[in-house]
């Protein structure tokens, strides 16, 4: 089914971790589709992207970068998209998105999705640089809501609102990613289904799910563990809103088995249904403070 942007509902994903090729490769499960991280795949010619490529034959995949830096003040690395251009030539993406963050300046690249201050000068900084990459690339870019952990002081738009003029003045997508909705909400005390209320519905092409970890007065998205009934709740109004948004689950960190993984996605069907009522608010507990990153070269390095 083609929908938003033209492009299509690829139903149910899951993130495509090194920890799972051969049982994909092998079993074949039945997964509608995978996200790949694009800067596991670019630079590399040996087993990992002879791997995408058979995966890509049998599965829809769609590319999500950690390092465009689309809000950066450094130039555009047009070397980077070079090769993310060249990586989707290969593997035919169904989409291409990456982050609203910068992740470094003077060409030193940080590895984290760093917040923006939202106001009219980086919106318009923003747009600029959509507007850039989305020509090079020919194709609309689908830009993902960061998590992040505070507010600047000199920001005059609510997220929300900053991401309802950025796709109209660029015509890009929106992937819609509830988990970073939910601890950005917590973390910088405003109301989650306000945002969600709030953002272009029709604009969202993809939505993730994830797990976070619960610091006490703060929470860290570290996609390490089960998707919380915070969430899912959040998840499911969302999906009364956008409900023709391709939806996905990220696993980072203490991956588990393909089988336990491929069971947290299916629950999202559950929450599909608006009269769904499922658990009780779960009370969560306090943990270790630890932060994830999902470039893992060092993971990759023994399948080069």
């Amino acid at each position: 089914m083609v929908t938003r942007l033209g492009l299509p509902n690829l139903g149910l994903g899951l993130g495509l971790r090194s920890q799972h090729f051969e049982h994909i490769l092998e079993k074949k499960p039945a997964v509608d589709w995978f996200e790949v991280i694009s800067e596991n795949f670019m630079d590399s010619h040996g087993r990992p992207r002879n791997i995408l490529h058979q995966i890509a034959e049998q599965y829809p995949v769609v590319m999500h970068g950690v390092s465009l830096s689309i809000g950066s003040t450094d130039p555009l690395n047009f070397d980077y998209l070079k090769s993310l251009k060249q990586l989707a030539s290969e593997v035919q993406p169904a989409w291409i998105s990456d982050h609203l963050c910068w992740t470094g300046v003077l060409t030193t690249n940080s590895h984290d999705l760093l917040p923006l201050p939202l106001n009219e000068d980086s919106l318009k900084h923003v747009c600029n640089r959509i507007i850039q990459v989305q020509d090079y690339l020919e194709r609309p870019l689908i830009i993902e809501n960061p998590s992040t952990y505070a507010s600047f002081n000199n920001s005059t738009l609510q997220e929300w609102d900053f991401l309802r003029i950025m796709t109209e003045e660029t015509g890009c997508g929106l992937l819609l990613d509830v988990n970073n909705v939910y601890v950005s909400s917590f973390n910088n005390d405003f109301d989650p289904v306000e945002y969600i209320n709030g953002i272009p519905h029709d604009r969202v092409v993809q939505m993730h799910l994830a797990g976070h970890q619960n610091c006490g007065n703060y929470i860290i998205d570290t996609h390490d563990r089960e998707v919380t009934n915070q969430v899912w709740k959040l998840f499911q109004l969302a999906y009364q809103l956008a409900n023709e948004a391709s939806v996905l689950l990220e696993w980072d960190g203490n991956i588990p088995a393909f089988d336990v993984y491929h069971s947290e996605l299916l629950k999202s069907k559950q929450y599909m249904d608006a009269t769904f009522v499922g658990t009780e608010n779960e009370v969560q507990s306090i943990d270790k403070e630890q932060v994830s990153n999902p470039l893992n070269m060092f993971a990759m390095n023994k399948f080069l």
